[in-house]
């Protein structure tokens, strides 16, 4: 019998479309003999479908189509299984699932609030749970955890939207303990959205108010000077862990910006802010030297500090995580952790002679095991004390509106 597989991706989240793409990628690669792929995708404004459409990325050029022809659906738990039912009055059970496979990027899905969810209702997932997605994706919470753990980053602060508005020039202060040129991004968007880089405190105050647009806090740090961008990706879980080959990303941009990451090779342009889903090919898209050009000491510092910063944050599943090298330094600086990475860094294990399929799987295999050790813990007590409570007449009060 094979596995059912609920696929979940989309979101309200600034980078719904490159979910989109990466949920592709990775259900045209599971194993069909093994697994039985249910897509769910959910649209911007939070509604749940389901259906084989859904597989087909021609389908997203036109949304109308989805919510004609795909099931509006909603997961939940019902007789000892977790299932689609439909929204409509006859509420049919449309599939049963054994576990879900979250592919999504950004705030609001990949940030805990999905997880959260799929905890809640029961059902087995693949990924990193609550507490380890929430930090994945608030880079002022995951610098703040790494920093307690001692792994190297560049100098930066933080601060909240309304404390800029109240008193910029308290932050502004703050900010100026630190070295230009500076890079501002929102705390908790991926994908480069809303990133500048400022080289005078003009261009600082316009990357305050880029970033703010789209975050309540802003993060500000020094840029690495003599830079280059090196990603490996993490697969495993607080127990285990194993790394990827290095990535060099070459950009002749100061960061990779948005277009470097999705676009790939030019043709394909924004519009409206979003990425054409067409011309795209997700992260696998992106100017890359693979292997990175670095020597076995860099590079044994760069899977050391991986594998640290994957477990101080108590990550699960497949992250990819990203560095910013000083060559004339020789110093090796943590920028990010991806906790569920564009086009789930296939490419990375490819080079390790570890194929989409087989990184699938491997994943879907480690979403069971860390599901088996959170059932085995204890969560609640069988306890007496609402009896109690109500035998010291503290339900007194609530009799006398009950009757």
């Amino acid at each position: 019998m094979r596995i059912k597989v609920g696929v979940i991706f989309g979101g309200e989240s600034v980078e719904h479309e490159v979910s989109i793409i990466s949920a592709i990628q990775a259900m045209n690669k599971l194993d069909q003999e093994k697994y039985e792929v249910i897509p769910i995708y959910i649209t911007k404004d939070r509604e749940w479908y389901t259906g084989d459409m859904l597989r087909d990325i021609e389908v997203y050029q036109d949304l109308s189509l989805i919510k004609k022809y795909a099931v509006n659906v909603v997961l939940y738990y019902k007789n000892s299984s977790y299932v689609l039912q439909k929204k409509s009055f006859l509420k049919t059970i449309v599939k049963e699932l054994d576990i879900a496979f979250p592919i999504v990027h950004g705030t609001n899905v990949e940030d805990g609030v999905l997880q959260g969810y799929l905890q809640t209702v029961g059902i087995p997932y693949v990924g990193s749970n609550v507490y380890a997605s929430v930090a994945g994706q608030d880079k002022t919470i995951m610098k703040d955890i790494w920093a307690s753990a001692g792994i190297p980053m560049t100098a930066y602060t933080w601060f909240y939207d309304v404390d800029y508005k109240r008193d910029s020039d308290e932050v502004l202060k703050k900010i100026s303990n630190l070295k230009y040129p500076l890079i501002v991004k929102p705390a908790t968007t991926g994908s480069s959205v809303g990133i500048s880089i400022c080289e005078n405190e003009e261009m600082l105050l316009e990357g305050i108010d880029e970033a703010i647009q789209y975050d309540s806090k802003i993060v500000v740090e020094e840029v690495v000077k003599n830079l280059k961008e090196v990603n490996i990706a993490v697969m495993g879980n607080y127990e285990h862990q194993k790394v990827s080959e290095i990535e060099e990303v070459l950009s002749t941009n100061k960061f990779l910006t948005y277009e470097d990451k999705y676009i790939g090779d030019g043709k394909g342009k924004l519009k409206n802010g979003k990425v054409p889903i067409k011309s795209s090919k997700g992260m696998a898209s992106t100017n890359r030297k693979l292997p990175a050009d670095l020597d076995d000491k860099l590079r044994k510092e760069v899977e050391r500090i991986a594998v640290s910063a994957f477990k101080a944050l108590g990550s699960s599943g497949n992250a990819r995580i990203d560095f910013l090298i000083d060559e004339k330094a020789k110093k090796v600086y943590i920028n990010e952790i991806n906790s569920i990475p564009g086009s789930l860094a296939f490419y990375l294990w490819d080079a390790k002679d570890i194929n989409f399929s087989q990184l699938l799987d491997d994943m879907i295999n480690i979403g069971i095991k860390d599901y088996k050790k959170r059932i085995s813990k204890t969560h609640s007590f069988e306890s007496n004390i609402l009896k109690g409570f109500a035998e010291n007449k503290g339900l007194k009060g609530v009799k006398g509106k009950l009757r």
